[in-house]
């Protein structure tokens, strides 16, 4: 094998400028291809990353008004959520997990001494935290006990935190908002697209205090369970829809009274549009790094060319085809592999140094909207990449490698005569 390699370098050098040439077009094919499928995963990454805020497998309810008239009410008419309606999630439709609301009761000034902030009062259920990923940093969430209660309890953001405590350790501390008095149960981490300045209480709590205890929330969350087609899914979702019309006596077919909005479609689309991106990546990229491999095959056939005569004596000595071929096929793979290996390294580097702008960007901008995030190479498809050179490398020099061995020998020797 040692002689194998030393006959390859010395005809790499023997031909430095042509080797070079083929090499940077299979190191350019494999760099275009790296960044490719980097930048594939970035934006589905990126975009992927917009719903870690949210279960995937979730349905939002949001009321409205009506859109035609309907047994003696004009259209126009307001539907308002209630936990009536929660009730009947829960109870008559097995296929739904976790049922989460929230309602929006007051927005004022919250202060701690000398320190004060403006925030906004959510009313909750326990299975908040569950629905919107919430992070609880210190304490604890809102309990059943807190909304059976109703309890004067809150649970407060990382931000509002900082303002009214410092470094003081805020749980079982008291705040005042607009008056009323809150013991303060728990911190959790800001999420996504929330306002940072929320601060969440029980919902039968701030119905008592912000509402004279009229039953309206503003929205209702939900997970589900059991459901894998979209056939299931759109009869789900007709079911809910018919069954809230009928407690809010709207016209069935009114689609604007209540507005449902799919997380579980939406994610499962987003996964069906990156497949085919990764695809069409994979087409585009192999497609790049094919202009490479012509290259390489090109060069292996000048190799065998200019090399008949010493393919000729070697077999009149007694060199089978197959030595002929493996010796080919090994150069071959050596200069497409070497060469895309720097295409390789060149390519994560690049995008590490992109990853690292990016990280830098998402530190100034925590809450923004994101596209594009961690455009890295995974393993799967650096593993993918590496197959794909040694396939290239020996699809390469197939061509050169059958024309050696297919040489007579005589005609060989008389190639130089």
């Amino acid at each position: 094998m040692r002689e194998i390699f030393t006959e390859i370098w010395s005809s790499m050098r023997k031909n430095k400028l042509r080797t070079f040439l083929t090499g940077f077009s299979v190191a350019w094919g494999i760099l275009m291809l790296i960044i490719l499928l980097s930048s594939g995963n970035g934006l589905q990454n990126g975009m992927m990353s917009n719903f870690d805020y949210m279960a995937t497998n979730s349905i939002e309810l949001y009321s409205s008004r009506t859109s035609m008239p309907y047994a003696g009410y004009a259209e126009g008419r307001s539907i308002y959520l209630s936990g009536k309606d929660i009730e009947i999630l829960e109870e008559e439709f097995p296929n739904v997990d976790k049922v989460t609301s929230s309602a929006w009761y007051s927005g004022g000034t919250m202060t701690r001494g000398k320190n004060y902030i403006n925030v906004s009062m959510h009313g909750v259920r326990p299975e908040h935290t569950e629905v919107f990923k919430i992070e609880i940093l210190e304490g604890r969430f809102i309990n059943r006990q807190d909304i059976d209660r109703q309890r004067k309890v809150c649970v407060i953001s990382q931000p509002v935190r900082e303002v009214l405590f410092g470094n003081e350790s805020p749980i079982g501390k008291e705040v005042i908002q607009n008056g009323v008095v809150w013991t303060v149960a728990g911190v959790y981490k800001d999420y996504a697209y929330g306002n940072q300045n929320s601060v969440f209480i029980p919902y039968t709590t701030g119905r008592l205090i912000y509402m004279q205890n009229d039953p309206w929330i503003g929205y209702i969350v939900f997970t589900l369970q059991d459901i894998n087609t979209d056939e299931e899914m759109a009869a789900f979702e007709d079911d809910v829809l018919r069954r809230l019309s009928f407690e809010h006596n709207y016209a069935p077919t009114d689609k604007n009274a209540i507005y449902l909005y799919n997380n579980f479609n939406q994610f499962k689309g987003m996964n069906r549009i990156f497949r085919g991106l990764d695809m069409f990546i994979w087409i585009i990229g192999l497609g790049t790094l094919l202009a490479g491999i012509v290259g390489v095959s090109n060069i292996m056939l000048v190799t065998v060319r200019e090399r008949t005569f010493e393919f000729g004596i070697r077999k009149a000595l007694g060199a089978r085809p197959a030595s002929i071929i493996r010796l080919i096929l090994i150069e071959s793979v050596v200069i497409t592999a070497f060469f895309g290996y720097v295409g390789l390294v060149l390519g994560v580097a690049v995008m590490e140094v992109v990853n690292h702008v990016l990280e830098a960007t998402a530190t100034a901008v925590p809450d923004s909207f994101a596209v594009f995030r961690n455009p890295t190479l995974d393993l799967r498809a650096a593993v993918s990449a590496t197959v794909v050179l040694i396939i290239a490398g020996l699809v390469a020099g197939y061509v050169p490698a059958r024309k050696a061995a297919r040489l007579k020998t005589i005609d060989a020797l008389r190639y130089n005569k």
